[in-house]
């Protein structure tokens, strides 16, 4: 029996171990480089599962097995690993300290373009043998550890764009072999986009073979360091956006194989040395968003290589010198925000193909310089606010390259005299604020991909409407405000994409054609002060999305489409001064509006204005109901004189304190300060007519019935033109997704914004409403088309500054509208220190708004996050840091009710990218918002 109960055992046991050698046996063999991979593995948080080819194969090999996985490279007999390339695949997590060890003979590691993060290993640093090493794009953070200097063949070092602090290791001076091997052999060293801190090493300058070198977008203290002028071979020298202060020295003229120097948004100060004149290499010279003065020196002249030369926002004076011009091969000059005066070179463009030119905002005179399209290649012409006097440069009639042409506020004269035609690419032209004469040239309809023309504020310009300019495909602003435009009111075609109509304050009459009806996106149409006659058109009153109509001072008769009353876009409605009869209609958006949207209409009658009477009371337009109008409108006369006259006792006694001005933007009823101010609650109780609501803010209903909401903005006197020409800029701001800055009442000491009034709250308050994706995926697309046009449509930029769910307001229609924007800067303009470069205030703003455009980006990627769980997560960075992107997806799949796998998985994984992408430590690593626009709105359409 015992026999036969052992052999059984004898035979499993047996069998067990022969199986274990079977399976431990290629374990046991593994080589240590393939084992050192594997424990890599294990280490690294793979989100993507881009190391699944890393696996141990079924049959034993004499080679090393990793030799065949995806980023290992190998030596010819497969028995050493000479190259690792982790790059691009969605790895991150911690490194221990000598995960590399075991790669002595390593040549080439590339981590860069993950998520690793913590401390860099110092074991790298002991892999003798390497010669090329790129850690960029990680979140690598801390110091950058010393011992660089051992890696005595390396010949590629990038770290760029990590969230290293601390100052910069002077061992890296050490290494005289830097050299960038794939870019033909520029010697190369990258640790721009950090956080490095302290003053940039001397001891760089001993680096006398690199070519290449990147170190800004940093935060440095102090100067550049003159020994940078020793690095005799240097060709690339960028030190950008790294808080550099002091002058620029003399000694970096001394490259004189220089090719590119970028010292922009710095706080760089004094004169540009005159020496850089003999830096004849030298092809891109960038030293814009400083605070250097004085002329640019007549020495860049013999420059003859210079394709960029950019100095805009700094204080420099002074004329431009004639040799600029004669440059061979300039194609870009950036001149704009500086105290420049004189002409422009006459010359400008005759001797090179110009691409760019920006000289806006400064004191030039004088015409266009008539070869400045010589070239066939100017695409943007940017003069606006200056001085130009003269007619439009004949040559830029054929200049076919143009995109884009902003010359208002100037002097320009005589006609608009462009071959527009000959624009295939055109989308811009602003010709505003100037003294045109002529009319309006029919052949812009040939500019087929214009989308906004502007010649608002000439005078003088006269001329008619062309049907075919209004009727262009890609056109979406056509304004011509003030300029004396007679003629009949043209026909639509075709017009899908207007969005906005201007023709107040002109001649035009005629009636006013229901073809309007074509134009299916109109959002805002004033037509006032003009002489048109016939009946408002039904086709304007259905339009789906109109919000702003002003058709006051013209002629037209018969009665208000009743169509208005049911339009939730609707939102100013003005047909006062006309010759309208009938009843008002009664609906609900009619009810708010005040009797002055319908004043001047003899024959109209409802609550607004007085009761309508049947066959027994008095008749419609009967002269007794004419005359009582006339007493009605002689009292109200009477009323107002004397309320004026009140308050002008009032001014006078208080010394002129309170004296208000009023400024309307687009679309807004041509209030006096008086009209607004009556609006706000028991003026006559407060001191120098100051509202006496609580707060910053407040409601009020003005007198066309028009709600809006009120913000109260202080400042100091000095402060107050440049928070104008700010707030006017928001006042210019017209988006679908922006509430819109309607006007602003002012005096010395405050203003008083007044702006759309939503009905609907805000999103803090809706942020844990159960919505679908598809609605989530909308709300975040119109967040982030309202974020672009501040951004990108704006010029210059206005970022909005407070970016968060309390100022993401909706409409009627449940549309989001990004709201306070600007407003935060504003109230810092007004706090921060007084203005050290009196009379540049604007170049203040732009710096102030430059360098919070990526605020707006990091606080996008917040609101993407609350409004994907619902507001259950509100700091994102900390999130996405501190949580895998499969936890963090799962919660948010969870929360939206969406199934792991699914369809929409992958969308929503995309946007929650995104997310990570914009809340990044470092701001250069975060995408503009035109890229995260571009990301989130690639999503295949929901059904």
């Amino acid at each position: 029996m015992g026999i036969k109960l052992f052999q059984p055992l004898y035979i499993t046991t047996t069998f067990l171990i022969f199986l274990s050698l079977i399976v431990v046996f290629p374990v046991l063999a593994v080589d240590p480089f393939t084992q050192g991979l594997l424990n890599l593995k294990t280490e690294v948080l793979d989100h993507s599962n881009s190391l699944k080819d890393w696996i141990l194969p079924s049959a034993s090999t004499d080679k090393i097995y990793a030799c065949s996985w995806s980023g290992v490279k190998c030596n010819e007999n497969s028995s050493l690993i000479i190259g690792l390339d982790l790059s691009v695949k969605n790895l991150g997590g911690i490194l221990s300290e000598n995960q590399f060890s075991v790669f002595s003979d390593l040549v080439e590691l590339n981590l860069s373009h993950n998520s690793f993060s913590e401390k860099l290993p110092v074991g790298i640093f002991k892999l003798s043998n390497l010669r090329s090493l790129d850690i960029s794009r990680n979140n690598f953070s801390g110091h950058f550890p010393s011992g660089i200097s051992n890696l005595h063949s390396l010949v590629i070092l990038d770290a760029f764009s990590n969230s290293f602090s601390g100052p910069l290791p002077k061992d890296a001076s050490q290494i005289e072999s830097l050299k960038y091997g794939s870019f033909k052999n520029l010697d190369f060293i990258h640790l721009a986009g950090n956080s490095l801190s302290g003053k940039i090493p001397p001891e760089l300058g001993m680096l006398k073979t690199v070519i290449h070198m990147e170190i800004g977008y940093n935060l440095y203290e102090g100067s550049i360091p003159w020994e940078l002028g020793n690095m005799s071979k240097i060709q690339y020298l960028d030190i950008a956006s790294a808080n550099l202060s002091g002058s620029i020295p003399k000694e970096l003229t001394n490259l004189t194989n220089l090719e590119s120097l970028f010292l922009f948004r710095n706080q760089l100060s004094g004169k540009i040395p005159w020496e850089f004149g003999n830096i004849i290499s030298l092809s891109s010279l960038d030293l814009s968003d400083n605070y250097l003065s004085g002329p640019i020196p007549e020495s860049f002249s013999e420059l003859k290589n210079l394709k960029l030369l950019s100095v805009m926002y700094n204080d420099l004076s002074g004329t431009v010198p004639e040799g600029i011009a004669k440059l061979p091969q300039l194609d870009t000059l950036l001149l704009w925000d500086n105290w420049f005066k004189g002409s422009l070179p006459k010359d400008l463009g005759k001797y090179s193909k110009l691409k760019y030119v920006d000289v806006s905002t400064n004191y030039f005179v004088g015409s266009i310089p008539p070869s400045i399209c010589s070239g066939g290649m100017l695409q943007r012409l940017i003069l606006f606010s200056n001085n130009f006097t003269g007619g439009l440069s004949p040559s830029l009639s054929n200049c076919s390259s143009l995109v884009r042409i902003r010359i208002e506020d100037n002097l320009f004269s005589g006609d608009i005299s462009l071959n527009f035609g000959k624009f295939p690419d055109l989308s811009y032209v602003d010709m505003s604020r100037n003294r045109f004469t002529g009319g309006i040239p029919t052949d812009v309809s040939l500019a087929s991909k214009l989308e906004y023309f502007n010649v608002s504020n000439n005078p003088n310009l006269g001329g008619v409407i062309s049907e075919k300019t209004l009727s262009l495909y890609a056109l979406q602003n056509f304004s011509a405000t003030n300029c004396s435009i007679s003629g009949d009111f043209p026909l639509f075609g075709p017009c899908k994409s207007l969005l906005v109509l201007e023709l107040s304050m002109n001649n035009v009459s005629g009636i006013l054609p229901q073809s309007i009806s074509n134009c299916q996106n109109l959002l805002s149409l004033d037509l006032a002060n003009n002489n048109l006659s016939g009946e408002i058109p039904v086709g304007l009153a259905s339009l789906p999305d109109i919000s702003v109509v002003d058709l006051s001072h013209n002629s037209f008769s018969g009665s208000i489409p009743a169509k208005f009353g049911s339009s939730s876009s609707l939102q100013l409605l003005n047909v006062s001064f006309n010759d309208l009869s009938g009843l008002i209609p009664f609906d609900k958006s009619f009810k708010v509006m005040d009797s002055s949207a319908f004043w001047g209409n003899p024959k109209l009658c409802g609550t607004q204005l007085r009761p309508c009477r049947g066959p027994n009371g008095l008749e419609l337009g009967s002269r007794k109901t004419q005359k009582l109008a006339w007493v009605f409108i002689t009292c109200g006369i009477i009323v107002l004189a004397i309320t004026a006259a009140f308050f002008g006792v009032l001014y006078f006694r208080r010394r002129g304190q309170g004296q208000w001005k009023m400024v309307s933007f687009s679309g807004f009823p041509r209030f006096t300060a008086n009209d607004v101010l009556r609006s706000f609650n028991s003026i006559e109780e407060t001191t120098d007519m100051v509202p006496p609501f609580a707060g910053s803010d407040c409601k009020a209903v003005l007198p066309t019935g028009i709600t809006v909401l009120v913000k109260k903005i202080e400042w100091r006197t000095e402060r107050m033109k440049a928070m104008l020409d700010l707030i006017s800029r928001m006042g210019n701001a017209r988006h679908k997704n922006l509430t819109r800055l309607l006007g602003c009442c002012y005096n010395k000491r405050m203003a008083y914004l007044l702006c759309d009034y939503l009905p609907n709250g805000n999103l803090a308050e809706r942020i844990r409403t159960k919505r679908d994706w598809v609605t989530k995926h909308k709300i975040i697309v119109a967040i982030a088309k309202g974020l672009y046009f501040l951004h990108h449509e704006c010029y210059p930029a206005i970022p909005h500054g407070d970016l968060k769910t309390n100022n993401i307001m909706f409409d009627e229609n449940m549309e989001p509208h990004l709201t306070e924007f600007g407003v935060r800067f504003l109230i810092q303009l007004n706090n921060g220190p007084s203005v050290a470069r009196v009379g540049n205030e604007s170049g203040e703003i732009e710096q102030a708004i430059k360098e919070e455009l990526y605020r707006d980006i990091y606080n996008f990627g917040e609101l993407i996050l609350e409004i994907l769980t619902n507001g259950k997560l509100s700091n994102a960075a900390t999130s996405i840091k501190n949580t895998s992107k499969d936890v963090l997806l799962r919660e948010v799949l969870d929360e939206n009710d969406v199934a792991p796998s699914s369809s929409v998985q992958e969308e929503i994984e995309l946007v929650l990218e995104v997310a990570s992408l914009c809340t990044r430590v470092r701001p250069s690593d975060r995408p503009s918002i035109e890229d995260a626009l571009k990301l989130v709105t690639c999503l295949k359409k929901q059904g």
